[in-house]
């Protein structure tokens, strides 16, 4: 499909393209974030857009764009191709590569994923909180047909799900459903976010007790009925404590047992 048909400019869509210049908001640089817009203008699977569908999904004229890419290709952030259509440059990925490096994704992430979903038979991902929302980090299929996808770096809602709604109940957050979390150890959930689709999560935990995401473990509801989850939670929080004790680099690291936490 060519890049000018902008299948998701839907959902990105925003005000006509403007060549008004605002001022600098408060602990912000316009330019930054123009240029932010750009790089986060490709949506998931698409190798490159064009100058139009970037006017489009960014609210900016074409002429700006232009000048944002440029600049861009200048760093490697950007890269413009011979038929003129753009696409993310290398810098791009070494700095995602850098971003999921900090979590040693390859050494202890993937590796205890990879068991958990042997164990399981379901699929295992990692999420972090970034804000207010949360991102797969990193996730490892499972060996069923069916099954769950989640997009590694999609940001997803925090109280929608058990993978976020243990990050808030582990970052403090009151109330009585995540006391209730923060006493069992884990969460369970079954169509909060997604229809049809089961998952259930843990802690994890690195250096001075700091929560650093969630693990879980997820799959379609029809395999994954509230006991079978049950049943999954002491699979789940050993791998949720294999992971605090590698990542935080100490033995001392915070556990979760199933029915109770110690802090």
């Amino acid at each position: 499909m060519p890049a000018d048909s902008d299948p998701a400019a839907g959902a990105l869509h925003r005000a006509p393209p403007t060549d008004a210049e605002p001022a600098d908001s408060p602990g912000g640089v316009i330019a930054v974030t123009r240029a932010l817009q750009l790089l986060d203008a490709f949506a998931l699977g698409e190798s490159c857009l064009s100058l139009a569908a970037l006017s489009r999904r960014c609210g900016l004229h074409r002429s700006t764009v232009l000048r944002l890419a440029r600049t861009l290709a200048r760093s490697g952030f950007m890269v413009q191709r011979e038929d003129g259509d753009w696409r993310l440059g290398p810098a791009a990925g070494w700095l995602g590569a850098r971003y999921q490096a900090g979590f040693d994704v390859q050494n202890v992430l993937e590796p205890t994923l990879r068991e958990l979903t042997q164990t399981s038979g379901e699929s295992a991902a990692f999420y972090v909180r970034e804000g207010r929302l949360r991102t797969c980090l990193v996730r490892v299929e499972g060996p069923q047909a069916l099954r769950q996808h989640a997009r590694m770096g999609e940001g997803l809602p925090l109280d929608r799900g058990s993978p976020g709604r243990v990050i808030l109940a582990f970052s403090g957050e009151s109330g009585a459903a995540y006391e209730d979390i923060r006493r069992r150890g884990y969460h369970w959930s079954i169509g909060e976010r997604e229809q049809g689709v089961a998952t259930v999560s843990a802690p994890v935990f690195g250096r001075h007790g700091q929560l650093l995401g969630s693990v879980c473990i997820s799959g379609p509801a029809a395999r994954l009925p509230v006991a079978r989850l049950h049943a999954l939670a002491p699979a789940l929080i050993t791998a949720a404590n294999r992971l605090s004790y590698a990542l935080s680099g100490s033995a001392t690291a915070p556990t979760v047992r199933a029915s109770h936490w110690h802090p």
